[in-house]
């Protein structure tokens, strides 16, 4: 297919490795947290679960796509604090569809999952 809705499904299309690295659970939820810039233990209290080392690899990701900033803050203590990118907030309104649409979804979704499972399809099946 040639067509430009066609290329995404291609192995080689760069918008897959795109698409891996800023659709995951932990860029999209530090992406929400930088509406407004945070030192790095900042996002981290935010995002309840990250490991240090997970916060760490997903800030290095989006600050390699352009979608973050870090700025070295003079000290003492010497501190590192992150913000969005123009591109980076461009990102912010499709976020907020997809988190509207799944908080307004999120009950009917454990329903179904409840009788999918109770089915005996589930994970534990």
């Amino acid at each position: 297919m040639d067509d430009k809705r066609g290329v995404v499904y291609r192995a080689d299309c760069p918008s897959r490795e795109i698409l891996d690295q800023i659709a995951d659970k932990w860029s999209m939820l530090a992406l929400t947290v930088l509406c407004e810039p945070h030192r790095f233990n900042a996002i981290k209290r935010r995002l309840d679960g990250v490991s240090q080392r997970v916060l760490t690899q997903t800030l290095r990701k989006l600050e390699r796509n352009g979608l973050v900033q870090r700025r070295i803050l003079p000290g003492p203590p010497l501190g590192v604090e992150y913000s969005l990118t123009a591109r980076g907030r461009s990102l912010q309104q499709p976020f907020a569809a997809l988190y509207e649409w799944t908080v307004e979804n999120m009950n009917d979704i454990v329903h179904s999952q409840k009788t999918y499972d109770q089915a005996g399809q589930g994970p534990s099946a």
